[in-house]
């Protein structure tokens, strides 16, 4: 077993207020603490899911753990070929290299927050799926950056299936 220490000597403090916001009109993203703020030992992020919508595709982290706790709502969650649904107070910790998505459950919002251990500095691809939401860029810049965040997209006919058609080929965080 390896135990990580993170290398900082004094707390992070983040005022809710003051933090960054990016992202979509029906998926907001509160950037919280990136990884050099905390010595790599995590980052985090406050997500904001209008009624019905998606969170994120498929995906998975070579590297980190990810995750969810539900402030507020409904949420469904991929976890390997699985599709949990969680409400308020619920967690879900996706081990690394485990597909994963996350979306509003039907007829549900959600607020999670999401913590993703060891941290990857993170704020920077927010902010590029905020330009690829605003047709900035491409959606295909992302598979550029897979390496860089240890983000890799996948592909899963479970959570395919469980999307309403007009859902399944959204740009999502």
């Amino acid at each position: 077993m390896s135990i990580l220490l993170p290398k900082f000597d004094h707390s992070t403090i983040v005022r809710g207020a003051e933090a960054e916001v990016v992202g979509a009109p029906t998926a907001r993203v509160k950037l919280l603490a990136d990884s050099s703020a905390t010595g790599g030992a995590l980052s985090t992020v406050q997500v904001t899911l209008a009624k019905n919508a998606d969170g994120a595709r498929p995906h998975h982290h070579d590297h980190s753990a990810e995750m969810f706790y539900v402030l507020d709502g409904i949420v469904e969650v991929l976890s390997g070929n699985q599709i949990v649904k969680a409400e308020r107070g619920d967690v879900i910790v996706v081990p690394p290299k485990l597909p994963h998505a996350f979306s509003a459950a039907q007829g549900h919002g959600a607020d999670l927050l999401i913590v993703i251990a060891p941290g990857i500095e993170r704020f920077e691809y927010f902010r590029k799926l905020t330009r690829i939401a605003q047709r900035k860029e491409p959606p295909e810049s992302l598979r550029e950056v897979q390496e860089i965040y240890d983000t890799y997209f996948t592909e899963s006919p479970e959570w395919d299936a469980s999307r309403p058609r007009a859902m399944r080929f959204a740009v999502t965080l």
